[in-house]
């Protein structure tokens, strides 16, 4: 079966859309190295996966951006909690194959 023949206009909005999701990926594969590393870091330093107040700052910061954009906030506010829950699922992982560290020789 043959596909009907797509208009110009429509075949060139999608290759923009098509060229836009791939950057999205490309950022968020970005923003995940980032993310990875900070789970590391505060793996290493006995910090906790999840840090609310930022994370509350971060969802604050982007729903702004989203109405300055023209982006529904709400949108970019589920978009962001999606996210931040897979970041601490990583880092929660990562705290969990941390070795423990050694024991103090003196005791304390």
């Amino acid at each position: 079966m043959t596909q009907p023949e797509v208009p110009a206009e429509l075949a060139d909005l999608r290759r923009s859309i098509d060229n836009i999701d791939a950057a999205i990926v490309h950022m968020l594969a970005e923003r995940f190295r980032c993310t990875q590393q900070v789970g590391v870091l505060k793996a290493r330093e006995n910090l906790p996966p999840a840090d609310p107040a930022r994370e509350e700052r971060q969802i604050d910061r982007l729903r702004a951006l989203a109405h300055d954009a023209g982006l529904d906030p709400v949108f970019a506010e589920k978009f962001l909690g999606f996210v931040i829950a897979e970041v601490i699922h990583h880092h929660e992982r990562i705290a969990s194959a941390m070795p423990e560290a050694p024991a103090d020789p003196d005791g304390s």
